[in-house]
């Protein structure tokens, strides 16, 4: 389960500035984004998650521009809280920088199943040998989005950032949900990554068929890469190939398309993490 993200409607003074209610609506927006989520996220849904998170990242960027965040940040009371939350900004960067990288052997392997797919078809020939390779390289990206996912879940249980205290600032504390926030979104991406599927092999068929009927009554909706999924194998173990081929490269594509998206909102927010660490550096040497 995504770390919980807890907005404090009473974070700041009565007067508070116009950017800091922009940060807490964001906040806010993610929180509610969250707790409506569903153990099958689409790509969609996964896209409009990071698409909130960037429009977070930019506006604790003008926040951190503010001369009475600076001022509450700067305070030496705070500085253990600021480094902490430094130190928790580097498991950010290295979070989404390995999302990117996994974004992009998804991209990858997608692109050189639709080559292929197009080689063979015009020819006629067998495609078992590509969906196998597809398989195979979606089973190692599963692998490194788990073992990712399992080494977040351990470094937040080691570290003390969600154990915010009243006497802190409050611009302390709204650091810690903007981290919160983070983790949060990229655990949903993790766990959409890291969802188990089909074995292309080893399964019997009447359980493959099984598993397809299940998912089509509303058990388990799977989600678009679980669907390219079932249509690869399905067309593995049928001899009608050309029109189902026709099908795998529409999904293909489709997912191809939300996966750009996704590379490209990773790309924006890992620039905006960049950003916000080097703010806090400025603040905390100041």
């Amino acid at each position: 389960m995504a770390a919980k993200v807890h907005v404090r409607s009473n974070s700041f003074p009565s007067r508070t500035h116009p950017v800091t209610i922009d940060v807490e609506e964001h906040l806010l927006r993610i929180q509610s984004s969250e707790a409506a989520s569903t153990s099958s996220s689409s790509v969609s849904s996964v896209s409009q998650k990071l698409g909130s998170l960037k429009d977070l990242h930019d506006s604790i960027s003008d926040w951190l521009q503010l001369s009475q965040t600076q001022h509450a940040l700067s305070n030496q009371i705070n500085r253990k809280s600021l480094e902490c939350l430094l130190d928790g900004s580097l498991v950010a960067l290295d979070v989404c920088g390995t999302l990117q990288d996994i974004v992009s052997q998804m991209k990858g392997c997608i692109q050189e199943l639709e080559s292929s797919f197009r080689r063979k078809r015009a020819v006629n020939l067998s495609l078992a040998s590509e969906v196998e390779s597809y398989f195979c390289s979606r089973k190692k990206i599963k692998k490194l989005a788990s073992k990712t996912l399992s080494s977040l879940k351990r470094m937040e249980k080691q570290n003390d950032l969600k154990n915010d205290s009243l006497e802190d600032e409050a611009a302390l504390n709204l650091l810690r949900q903007v981290h919160l926030a983070n983790i949060s979104v990229f655990e949903s991406f993790l766990c959409f990554l890291s969802r188990p599927h089909m074995r292309s092999s080893s399964w019997p068929l009447v359980s493959k068929v099984m598993w397809t009927k299940r998912v089509s009554s509303g058990a388990s909706e799977a989600n678009e890469a679980e669907e390219l999924d079932i249509n690869l194998l399905s067309l593995k173990s049928s001899k009608v190939q050309n029109i189902q081929a026709c099908d795998v490269l529409k999904l293909a594509g489709a997912l191809e398309s939300g996966i750009g998206e996704i590379e490209d909102a990773l790309d924006c927010i890992f620039r905006c993490l960049v950003k916000t660490r080097v703010s806090l550096l400025n603040i905390i040497s100041s």
